[in-house]
């Protein structure tokens, strides 16, 4: 099942040429994590549990970059690989144009960031 979430462009997220910064794309598709996942249940999961997810490995391809003013819209499929591992394949959209592919995986740590069992969500 695939995830969107839509994210406004404004002035502080471009470079001076008005395009977004690469980096903050990696802040996108976060965002777009956290709504999959819920911020309630992040929260949950680190005051009870001490659990919380880290980024394990990441790739980003940019295609064409997002502009001052555009509405894109951030496109997420999640994929459990193991007891351990989640992948997120997200994809960053301008209507039907394609700007940014990106894989980002996931771990659970520990207090003592020992990596953990995902949690069921």
């Amino acid at each position: 099942m695939e995830h969107t979430f839509d994210i406004q462009i404004y002035y502080e997220d471009t470079d001076v040429s008005g395009v977004v910064y690469h980096a903050n794309y990696l802040k996108y598709f976060e965002r777009a994590r956290e709504h999959i996942i819920g911020g309630a249940k992040l929260a949950e999961l680190l005051k009870e549990q001490g659990v919380g997810f880290v980024v394990y490995k990441c790739s980003m391809s940019f295609k064409e970059g997002a502009e001052l003013g555009d509405i894109i819209q951030i496109r997420t499929i999640v994929h459990r690989e193991s007891d351990y591992r989640a992948v997120f394949d997200q994809r960053a959209y301008r209507g039907d144009k394609l700007l940014v592919d990106g894989e980002v995986e996931l771990v659970c740590v520990d207090g003592d960031r020992k990596v953990v069992p995902l949690p069921d969500f």
